[in-house]
């Protein structure tokens, strides 16, 4: 029987052998967060050759979700697992679940490592657009030990993510790489504005090693290439565009390419009590 998703990490489980990785890094995520994993396979049996849901369809899916669940038990023993199978898409069952969720998951469908793809329909893309809540982004390739890495641009959803990127940190025991990136053609007076956000959170969190650079060249890039050496990137779904349902150039640069899980973060409320 499927368990309630309310405030669990969820994680949308198909068929590729990406998916099973995606459970494992999902169930960390779960682990580090003190959070109950729950698994969701959604399939279209209207659509689908084969038998009807109460025929071998059903055991497969069945046997895939007790694999997953098996996987996320030996990623993260003390983790409580729960499991459904739904029909319909995926993408809208995800979306479902994310109006109570912690955060989902899914597999970025090889988008990584396709340098010149931009997938704009693919499901990673439209739940990252669409989801209520943060949206983990997993990775075939296994991410390096390196730091977790926040853009930062100075707007409010920038200064929740820079707050989110902080408690993830501190839960991984893991270092933090915040990044502001000005345009080359745009002047900046701000050049304190990444330090004193930083700085504020630090207090809070003195456990977390935090590192700030701000430097000039394109976002997309620049966080890219800083992605390359990150165990988690950490982006907002957008900076100050007024479209919330959307994502930003740089959110859609990180979320086709970034070879590092990612995490676009929404739905956790703006840092507007927290200053500049």
């Amino acid at each position: 029987m499927a368990a309630p998703s309310h405030g669990a990490v969820v994680v949308g489980v198909g068929r590729s052998a990406e998916d099973l990785t995606v459970v494992r890094t999902a169930a960390g995520e779960a682990a580090a967060h003190g959070r109950p994993l729950h698994l969701v396979h959604a399939f279209n049996w209207a659509a689908s050759p084969g038998p009807a849901p109460a025929g071998g369809t059903r055991v497969d899916a069945e046997n895939l979700l007790e694999k997953a669940g098996q996987v996320a038990a030996d990623a993260a023993p003390d983790v409580p697992v729960s499991g459904e199978i739904v029909e319909g898409s995926p993408v809208e069952a995800l979306l479902r679940a994310a109006d109570a969720a912690f955060l989902v998951a899914l597999g970025d469908g090889g988008m990584a490592s396709c340098p010149t793809c931009v997938p704009a329909d693919a499901p990673a893309v439209e739940l990252a657009s669409r989801a209520g809540c943060p949206v983990l982004v997993g990775r075939t390739g296994a991410a390096p030990p390196g730091p977790l890495l926040v853009g930062y641009d100075g707007s409010p959803g920038s200064r929740a993510t820079l707050r989110y990127a902080f408690d993830c940190a501190e839960r991984r025991g893991a270092r933090l790489l915040a990044v502001r990136v000005v345009e080359t053609d745009r002047h900046d007076g701000d050049d304190g504005l990444l330090e004193e956000a930083v700085n504020r959170h630090a207090v809070r969190h003195p456990r977390v090693a935090a590192a700030c650079q701000t430097v000039r060249g394109d976002p997309g890039e620049v966080l890219l290439d800083r992605s390359r050496s990150a165990q988690l990137a950490l982006v907002g779904a957008r900076g100050d565009g007024p479209v919330r349902s959307t994502l930003g150039a740089v959110s859609q640069a990180l979320l086709y390419h970034s070879p590092a899980p990612l995490i676009v973060v929404r739905g956790v409320g703006d840092d507007a009590g927290d200053g500049p």
